[in-house]
């Protein structure tokens, strides 16, 4: 059965070295509940996670983490990552990481306008 839809879901991306300040300007507005996703431990080893709940804590966001998305993530981070957003109302996500992360990342968001699997 096909059904109808409409989907709206806007993808701000910032990437480069030093963009990490603009995060303060990109969440305005988004909400007061994040989702962090993020791979393996670089972006701790980095300061990059600290920097980032820095930055939502600041800005009154009560912050929830995916660690461990794998490169070719599986289906189990995406289902993971969908019951954390319905469970705690999450407002928008911050993928940090690379395109394993960002798709994860996407695929939560769909999957959390979804009652399916």
């Amino acid at each position: 059965m096909i059904q109808s839809y409409d989907l709206y879901m806007p993808t701000h991306l910032i990437f480069g070295k030093g963009r990490i300040s603009e995060l303060k300007d990109a969440v305005a507005g988004a909400g007061k509940k994040a989702l962090i996703t993020y791979g393996g431990g670089s972006v701790k080893r980095i300061g990059l996670y600290d920097t980032v709940r820095e930055i939502l804590h600041q800005e009154g966001c009560t912050v929830f983490e995916l660690s461990g998305i794998a490169p070719n993530p599986k289906i189990e981070s995406v289902r993971e990552g969908v019951r954390i957003v319905k469970e705690n109302g999450i407002d928008f996500i911050v993928a940090i990481g690379g395109g394993s992360v960002l798709d994860c990342s996407k695929a939560i968001a769909c999957g959390a306008g979804d009652d399916g699997d």
